[in-house]
């Protein structure tokens, strides 16, 4: 399976500071490998029109439903998920992570993801920027993310 992960509203190269926020300059977004913080797929500047991924992955039926698996699923207590890390990026192209957003399979409907499965395609599409104008972190569920089944690219 794979799954097409369609970001807009992008939030800025630049963010200044807030009261929950120390405010940071060249921003990027990519999708962080598994166990691997330091290791990102498609990094894209925080002031891009928008940001997209494609996940290669394994899609297993269960008795608990679906179990996705894949070099970018993340897969911890409280189940699995997707990370877009949030980072800086110096002169010398260095990737400095400051937040991340977690997309978590559990919060997709079982009927999309069994759906998702058959035809070999899932789709997320979100807008990165918070309420505060800020890059989108923590826990991301509907309906900030539309999740559906996809007939593919």
């Amino acid at each position: 399976m794979q799954i097409h992960i369609e970001a807009s509203d992008l939030p800025g190269r630049d963010c200044g500071p807030d009261s929950d926020f120390p405010g940071f300059a060249d921003i990027h977004v990519g999708v962080q490998r598994k166990d691997r913080p330091g290791e990102l797929l498609g990094l894209h500047p925080g002031d891009a029109p928008s940001a997209s991924w494609t996940l290669d992955c394994t899609a297993t039926a269960t008795a608990d439903g679906v179990e996705v698996a894949g070099p970018y699923v993340q897969n911890r207590l409280g189940g699995r998920f997707v990370y877009l890390s949030w980072g800086t990026v110096d002169e010398a192209g260095v990737f400095t992570m400051f937040r991340r957003a977690k997309l978590m399979f559990s919060d997709i409907e079982p009927e999309i993801l069994e759906s998702a499965a058959r035809t070999g395609h899932l789709t997320g599409r979100l807008g990165l920027t918070d309420a505060k104008g800020q890059p989108l972190c923590a826990r991301v569920r509907p309906p900030r993310i539309v999740w559906s089944a996809t007939g593919g690219a």
